[in-house]
Order: C-alpha cells, then sequence, then structure tokens
C-alpha cells in the first residue's frame, strides 16, 4: 500500500496553515488591563476556527497558556498576585461589568478561557488558583458572526467577540481609551477567517465538505 504525505506548512503567529494566515489581517490594540488567554490543549490543535491566537495576537499586553490545571503554573499565579485578577466567566456571583466596574488600586488582569464549556469545566475545577478569582460577565447584546461554528446558544460568542465586547464596556466605564476605528477593525482577522472557511466549505471538491459529509453519514 502507497502512502502519500503531504507537508503543509504552518505560520506559527495565527497558527493556521501558511496558505490561510490571517496575521496581514490582525489591528493590535493597546490596553492598560492585561489579558490572560489560557488555552485548553484540544482548542489549540484547532486549525480551522480556532480564534483564541488571533486574540492573543490582537491584544498588546496579553498572554497566552496552554494546559488544563494551572495550580502551579508561576506565570500565572504570578500575574494573579501582581493584578486585580479577574476571570470572564457567567455565573450567578459574577460581577456584571455592563453596569459598572470595581475600583482598584491596582491594574486589573482578565483571564479568558479559550475552550468548549464542558473542557472550561474541567480547567476551571482542576486550577485552584482560577477558583479564588472574582468571575466577570457582561450583559450579551450582540449575536455572534461565528457562521461556521454551531454556539450552544445564540448568546453566546467565541473568545474575540467576547473581548470586544470587553473593551467595548471598559471603555465605556473609562477604564480604557481606544479609538472608534481600533474597535471596528479588531474582528478582521475573525472575520476574514470565517469568510475563508465558508468559501472553502462552498467548493464541493474541497476537502473540508468531504469531511462533513462523511462525519453526517456517520451520524
Amino acid at each position: 500500500m502507497r502512502v502519500s504525505t503531504i507537508n503543509r506548512q504552518k505560520c506559527y503567529k495565527c497558527y493556521r496553515p501558511a496558505s490561510s494566515c490571517m496575521c496581514s489581517e490582525v489591528h493590535k490594540i493597546g490596553t492598560k488591563t492585561k489579558f490572560v488567554i489560557l488555552m485548553h490543549p484540544k482548542e489549540f490543535k484547532k486549525v480551522k476556527n480556532g480564534t483564541g491566537h488571533l486574540t492573543h495576537l490582537s491584544l498588546e499586553n496579553s498572554e497566552l497558556f496552554v494546559g488544563v490545571d494551572f495550580t502551579k503554573h508561576k506565570r500565572v499565579n504570578e500575574i494573579i498576585d501582581l493584578y486585580d485578577s479577574y476571570i470572564l466567566y457567567p455565573s450567578k456571583d459574577a460581577i456584571n461589568i455592563s453596569k459598572s466596574i470595581p475600583e482598584s488600586q491596582k491594574k486589573m488582569a482578565i483571564f479568558l478561557i479559550d475552550s468548549t464549556w464542558s473542557c472550561s469545566l474541567k480547567m476551571l475545577r482542576e486550577s485552584k488558583n482560577l477558583q479564588t478569582l472574582k468571575q466577570m460577565s457582561f450583559d450579551a447584546v450582540k449575536l455572534s458572526e461565528f457562521k461556521i461554528k454551531r454556539q450552544p446558544s445564540e448568546q453566546c460568542l467565541s473568545t474575540i467577540e467576547s473581548v470586544l465586547s470587553v473593551l467595548e464596556l471598559l471603555a465605556k466605564h473609562n477604564k480604557e481609551k481606544i479609538k472608534a476605528s481600533d474597535f471596528e477593525e479588531f474582528l478582521n482577522p475573525f472575520r476574514k477567517m470565517i469568510k475563508y472557511q465558508q468559501k472553502i466549505i462552498s467548493n464541493p471538491l474541497s476537502n473540508a465538505v468531504r469531511f462533513k459529509k462523511r462525519r453526517e453519514r456517520l451520524e
């Protein structure tokens, strides 16, 4: 049996295939707030529709770490100690920043879990240090533009869309000074990624379509 292999070059910034690199679409925003993206290993392996890397590239003051249990993660614990730290996670006890943002003498750090809901729960359950963080949420007033991925509900947003909502609210409460043009361009790589995938899916000869149809038959 002959086995053929195809070596696909990858961009090690946006972690997409070089042929569909989105780095040129990234519009960086500088913020006083630090954003910390905690990415589940399964999310790290996604090529077609992951937005965690695009979010990291779009925020100058951000750091990204891959893992499940961050309890003993040195850098994560340093950030928690140095900043007034929150985790973006909806719960009945979460601080709703659509209404107000608490004052603090320290700079703010917002942790984001980049994963599915089930994996996010596991990450929170295993990361004892994350359990100590104040939880943050906002009123979802926009519908997701993530047309190539089925979301649990219409109010669920991708990581990069959630960050945009947070940035807009931070600016509204005078915690950040961000130009309107920065907000308008923030989702550029995300929207370009969606258009690219829609083009691939619409091509009946593409691997993506063949895989999708095969999976539907198996289901």
